[in-house]
């Protein structure tokens, strides 16, 4: 056994790296169980008791995603303990929007090389973020792939279920017009557009991540594009304790052209006020040296807006109010109309 892994060293894959870093992520992993996990890390499969007795009609939720290019920022930043983070929040933040609890998580790690240290980063945020999703981290995959990934990059995919009393699912057919659209702020650029923003940064700007702009509160640009994107998973579940939503729209790529009308009715439209709500530097920033025009900035970044909740006129204050006191930056954006047929799902007014 021992010439067969060295042989296999020889080809670039090294077994007892792997295996070093699944035992030094062991306690980062433990740390996110929550009463259902039934398994240790290191198994073939991660289990999970669905306790039935919280339920009576439950309906799993389930969403796989991954960082996309933003994760050329962190290999030329050295910066990789908030990529996970980002990981679990592209996953969770598609389940909740359909007002599912997530229950737990799992994720893949494919390298050129393994590098214990930047390897145990990541994963340290992806704990970090099941943390603040309230989801366990029961399993994953680390894949040393020498001769398809460079030595010194990564890719990462995650997958996330959760679960929902099927009666209490939100999928925006009880949108109607006069309902009120709230728009929760979001860190910044979140994990969409980095295309663009590499372009117009690193190319068109000649800017290097370790440049301090002034338009950014002279932070190193790296680490303000490095960001992690906002989970909403523990304000949207204090929310829906007391108050009625009609629809949720998570804003990732696309911006919000692409997803809201992914809940809409078709008999409305989303009237939104540019204006109503504060906009990062970042989104400015990209605006000026990129001269994009508003309407392109609104359909590929979140503009500031990273999770857009619809709810009845009645209750959009309360809701409001009760989100900032959950530590959310929340602001009535718009309002749901008719939509006749020659119309946009989605208009801008000033």
């Amino acid at each position: 056994m021992k010439n067969k892994t060295s042989r296999y060293a020889q080809a670039g894959v090294n077994i007892e790296k792997a295996d070093e870093l699944i035992s030094g992520i062991k306690s980062l992993v433990s740390s996110t169980f929550k009463r259902g996990v039934l398994t240790e890390l290191g198994g073939f499969a991660g289990l999970f008791a669905l306790d039935m007795t919280k339920y009576q009609n439950p309906v799993l939720v389930s969403s796989t995603d991954g960082v996309g290019t933003k994760l050329k920022i962190a290999f030329m930043s050295g910066m990789h303990g908030t990529v996970g983070i980002d990981l679990v929040a592209m996953c969770v933040n598609d389940v909740i929007v359909c007002g599912a609890q997530p229950l737990f998580f799992l994720d893949y790690f494919a390298t050129g090389k393994l590098d214990l240290k930047v390897a145990t980063e990541v994963i340290k945020g992806i704990a970090d973020g099941c943390k603040q999703a309230g989801c366990s981290l029961i399993g994953g995959e680390t894949a040393e792939m020498p001769g398809f990934y460079p030595d010194d990059e990564y890719d990462l995919a995650g997958f996330a279920v959760g679960v929902v009393e099927r009666e209490k699912i939100i999928d925006g057919s009880e949108i109607s017009v006069g309902n009120i659209i709230i728009g929760f702020s979001s860190s910044g650029l979140h994990s969409n557009g980095f295309s663009l923003a590499r372009k117009i940064c690193l190319e068109d700007q000649r800017l290097s991540v370790s440049d301090n702009i002034p338009e950014l509160g002279g932070r190193p640009l790296g680490e303000v594009l490095l960001t992690p994107t906002k989970i909403y998973a523990a304000t949207i579940s204090h929310i829906l304790k007391q108050y009625k939503i009609n629809g949720m729209a998570h804003i990732t790529g696309g911006g919000f052209q692409d997803n809201i009308p992914r809940i809409l009715p078709g008999s409305c439209k989303a009237s939104i006020a540019i204006g109503s709500w504060p906009v990062h530097p970042i989104f400015t920033f990209l605006e000026e040296k990129g001269r994009l025009a508003k309407e392109e900035m609104l359909n590929i970044f979140n503009y500031g807006i990273g999770m857009i909740l619809i709810v009845p006129e009645s209750e959009a204050k309360d809701i409001i109010f009760q989100s900032e006191a959950a530590g959310e930056k929340a602001f009535a954006i718009g309002r749901i109309e008719v939509r006749s047929p020659e119309e946009d799902s989605v208009v801008f007014k000033t």
